[in-house]
């Protein structure tokens, strides 16, 4: 089997693995940088690499022979300057042609989001910026021990709705990016559901789908950060999610963008489509 030459950091995680599943079905091989390469995927083509982002002894082993990076900032780590950015400059000097790197909707903006950086550091060189808003799969995992647990959905967005985006619609654009580089390179994609829906929708269907109640229950600001702390989430993850879902108060993620729908030939995933194709995430 010829060597990979598409790396996916963070492969790992929710995105990492619908990335993975995707290419999969396209069967291009992928190269999986874990902390641990025993748990890499055995049913996707291609090989597994130790990597971290704090130890760059790590880098040169990922990259050899690689065209292409699929770039993910792990939620833990705060340091650009420490990580990502010297990571970016040593793909390049290995020969990568081509990063898409994974950011946030507004990242442009605002300044004190992580991935600002990068997206600056990346300007002028071959690379694609994906801006996501807020995921549907947050139901499957930074909402699911709520639902579980409390039958509720508890967080700080007061009456706002969301364009909610399905992983699997934005792997199927990183992956284009990754493997037509010539077509997305030097571009940003701001990837949106196709339309805004509330906190108390998505309770009201779970609630359907399930055959149990689900209520919203909005969150004030210092509740919903006592409840992180709780949960023993650090204080840059309680910042940083507190204050992106005060903003959706405030309209920030409820106008669709047509950017997702013309880049996959077909309408966007709804949340509807994502909770009911993962129901068992929340039955007890």
């Amino acid at each position: 089997m010829p060597a990979p030459e598409v790396l996916i950091t963070g492969a790992g995680g929710n995105m990492g693995q619908a990335l993975l599943d995707v290419m999969a079905r396209a069967g291009v091989l992928a190269r999986q940088a874990l902390r641990s390469p025993a748990r890499a995927r055995d049913d996707v083509p291609g090989d597994a690499v130790a990597f971290d982002f704090t130890d760059p002894a790590t880098w040169d082993a990922a990259l050899a022979g690689i065209r292409s990076v699929f770039l993910l900032r792990p939620p833990a780590i705060a340091d650009m300057d420490a990580t990502l950015l010297p990571f970016c400059d040593r793909a390049y000097a290995a020969g990568v042609a081509q990063i898409v790197f994974l950011s946030v909707d507004g990242a442009d903006r605002k300044s004190w989001v992580p991935h600002h950086k990068v997206e600056q550091a990346l300007g002028g060189k071959p690379a694609t910026i994906l801006r996501p808003g807020f995921f549907a799969q947050n139901f499957g995992d930074a909402y699911r021990d709520d639902i579980l647990r409390d039958d509720r959905i508890y967080v700080p967005a007061g009456q706002g709705r969301v364009t909610f985006v399905d992983l699997r619609d934005v792997a199927e654009v990183a992956l284009a990016a990754l493997t037509d580089p010539v077509a997305h390179v030097g571009r940003a994609y701001v990837l949106t559901g196709a339309e805004a829906v509330g906190f108390d929708h998505a309770a009201a269907t779970l609630s359907a789908l399930l055959g149990r109640p689900v209520d919203y229950v909005p969150a004030s600001i210092p509740g919903y950060a006592l409840h992180l702390r709780r949960d023993g989430k650090p204080a840059m993850a309680i910042l940083v999610q507190t204050v992106l879902h005060v903003g959706l108060r405030f309209g920030q993620a409820a106008t669709p963008d047509p950017t997702l729908g013309r880049l996959l030939g077909r309408a966007p995933r709804s949340l509807d489509t994502y909770l009911a194709d993962h129901l068992d995430l929340w039955r007890r």
